[in-house]
């Protein structure tokens, strides 16, 4: 019997925590651990191959050198492996990833980075233009989503640049923790849809929250009931996604952040993927729901300028509603020998050069270019939809604007994603139920590439029904995670795969 339909046949649905503790009873159980970590190191050992291509045909350095190789011969081994990992995404196979990609962007971008390479934010006497640059980028992306640009104080919106959405969210919760803290709650909570990221689940692990997952239903959008619902007296914030990253649909903001504005407590509006894409889907007068501070119940959003904002990966912007709570955000010292010490985000030092690529792409591209890439994005988008609608056996979730997941009622979805993989597309993997994805970029914008991702994609589908039972790929691994009730299983093979890419 395999690991899925032992867990199956003894436990199937149960309360979570049960499952943890029969787990670890499970687990002490010499041949039970033994099979657990057999089937997981053969599964590693498959993606090892995958995971680390240039084992035997790089040089590999795990000390120093004893006399260094030189300047050129340092970049020559890194220009060949550029070159080896340039044309997947450089030519449209890769979902998200690479948001712009044209040469003459990445060249410009370049440009200015060698430009502002050695400024660093923590020393503002010496670049004190970094600050100027993180200020505009703060206030141009607050102007797009929806801040009031002149009014009280406490009602505009500030923000910082930070060094991805990542951060950005983890930030948010914290000025939301803190500032439930100085309310005399010590144990606040964020209430957020199971479709909001992961981001939230480390913000809370890290912070000492307690994440109240609320599960979506048939829509795959938070609904409103539920989340009603799964409020409490320590909730802090409550979260919505614009759109959310599995299936690119947006939450019903409007009704979530008003519930929170009543309670008075924050929303968040996680705007990560979408805040420099669905403002001007609007302007186009698309059907795009609220989602910024144009709702009065939004308290704070995070939108990445790395993404459709079209900057170097590295930055993204975290916005409050006043003055006040940002703050909360906020770390100083008072008492060190080494002097008064305040950092607004969660590194010190800092690449000042990236926050310089973000001012550069949003003014070199301004309000036309934008317009004219969420254009071309909606309209590929929109052919990709008709396109895996017209397959027979696939079936698009939702009616999403720019993130297209598919799913199927007859086939092994994930065996469809090996099938791509195999034709070179980097396609994402969703969970409950079993789909895939691809984001719409630019890098998918150009011509023939939507036409060749449907009629591969037509390709890989016969290629499944023909060979349902094929081996290897990503398919045993998702096919584990999503009929294991043991999660602390699937926790391990997750943590083995963070070790293969992180060892030598």
């Amino acid at each position: 019997m395999n690991l899925e339909a032992l867990g199956r046949s003894v436990l199937g649905r149960v309360d979570p925590r049960i499952l943890a503790a029969v787990e670890r009873l499970l687990k002490a159980i010499p041949f039970v651990r033994e099979r657990i970590e057999r089937e997981s190191g053969a599964v590693l050992a498959e993606l090892g191959g995958t995971l680390r291509p240039y084992r035997g045909r790089h040089p590999s350095y795990l000390r120093l050198p004893a006399a260094g190789i030189g300047r050129a011969e340092a970049l020559s081994e890194l220009e060949a492996l550029a070159a080896e990992e340039r044309g997947r995404w450089e030519e449209g196979f890769a979902s998200g990833a690479v948001y712009h990609g044209d040469p003459e962007h990445v060249a410009f971008l370049n440009r200015v980075y060698a430009i502002a390479s050695q400024a660093n934010p923590l020393h503002a006497d010496l670049w004190p233009s970094i600050a100027k640059l993180e200020a505009e980028v703060v206030a141009m992306t607050a102007s797009l989503l929806g801040a009031p640009e002149e009014g009280d104080p406490e009602r505009r919106v500030f923000g910082s640049v930070t060094s991805g959405g990542t951060e950005s969210i983890l930030l948010a919760m914290k000025a939301y923790r803190d500032r439930a803290r100085a309310r005399g709650d010590a144990s606040p909570e964020i209430v957020a849809p199971s479709t909001a990221h992961p981001a939230f689940e480390k913000a809370a692990h890290w912070l000492g929250m307690r994440l109240v997952r609320v599960p979506v239903g048939e829509g795959h959008v938070a609904g409103v009931a539920a989340m009603r619902g799964a409020m409490g007296r320590h909730t802090a914030v409550v979260v919505g996604s614009a759109p959310c990253f599995p299936y690119g649909l947006v939450d019903p903001v409007a009704e979530l952040s008003e519930l929170a504005r009543r309670k008075g407590v924050g929303f968040h509006s996680d705007a990560c993927l979408g805040g420099f894409l669905l403002p001007f889907a609007r302007k186009m007068g698309r059907p795009v729901p609220d989602f910024d501070f144009r709702l009065p119940g939004v308290t704070s959003i995070s939108a990445d300028t790395h993404k459709f904002g079209y900057a170097a990966k590295g930055t993204s912007v975290v916005l409050y509603r006043g003055r006040a709570l940002r703050r909360f955000q906020y770390e100083v010292s008072t008492d060190w020998e080494g002097g008064l010490y305040a950092s607004p985000t969660i590194a010190g030092s800092r690449a000042g050069a990236l926050s310089a690529m973000a001012w550069a792409a949003l003014v070199s591209i301004g309000e036309d270019g934008y317009l004219d890439a969420a254009r071309r994005i909606l309209e590929a988008a929109a052919t990709v939809k008709r396109g895996i609608a017209a397959i027979p056996g696939l079936e698009v979730i939702g009616d999403p604007l720019f993130v297209v997941a598919f799913t199927s009622r007859e086939l092994d979805v994930y065996r469809v994603l090996d099938a791509m993989a195999a034709r070179r597309w980097s396609l994402n993997a969703l969970q409950r139920p079993p789909a895939v994805h691809l984001c719409v970029t630019l890098r998918h914008a150009r011509p023939g590439v939507v036409e060749r991702f449907l009629a591969d994609l037509a390709e890989a589908v016969a290629e499944v029904r023909r060979s349902p039972g094929a081996k290897g790929g990503m398919a045993p691994v998702y096919g584990m995670a999503g009929t294991l009730p043991f999660r602390g299983v699937v926790a391990d093979l997750l943590a083995g795969y963070l070790d293969v890419l992180q060892e030598p």
